[in-house]
């Protein structure tokens, strides 16, 4: 079973005492990802085996983002590796910015098939 293609709700929390949270969209269709939300857009590509996926991320910011983000004005890098089930998906991550790096956990909810 492949993960299914479609439009995902994904929902992030920072781990290691980072407080932030992040809810967006992602599209992903045959091994691409794309997507965004209020300040950054995201585009990445994967593979999946089994019940297991793995894939990289390059997010930019579009919007400029309140707060002191340590992120902010930064292109991060992403890697992840996860599982996925028929409706939906979650990872565990490492975020680059700069020199400094982020762990999250991010959620994926289909919202859509197709």
């Amino acid at each position: 079973m492949m993960i299914r293609n479609g439009l995902y709700l994904a929902e992030t929390r920072f781990l290691d005492g980072v407080e932030a949270y992040n809810r967006h969209v992602m599209v992903l269709h045959d091994g691409t990802m794309h997507g965004g939300g209020g300040f950054y857009y995201t585009v990445g590509s994967y593979t999946c085996s089994g019940d297991k996926w793995k894939g990289e991320m390059t997010s930019r910011e579009h919007s400029p983002i309140s707060g002191t983000y340590p992120w902010a004005r930064k292109v991060l890098t992403i890697g992840f590796t996860g599982t996925y089930w028929d409706d939906g998906a979650e990872f565990e991550a490492t975020a680059l910015a700069g020199k400094q790096s982020f762990r999250f956990k991010s959620v994926y909810r289909l919202l859509f098939a197709g």
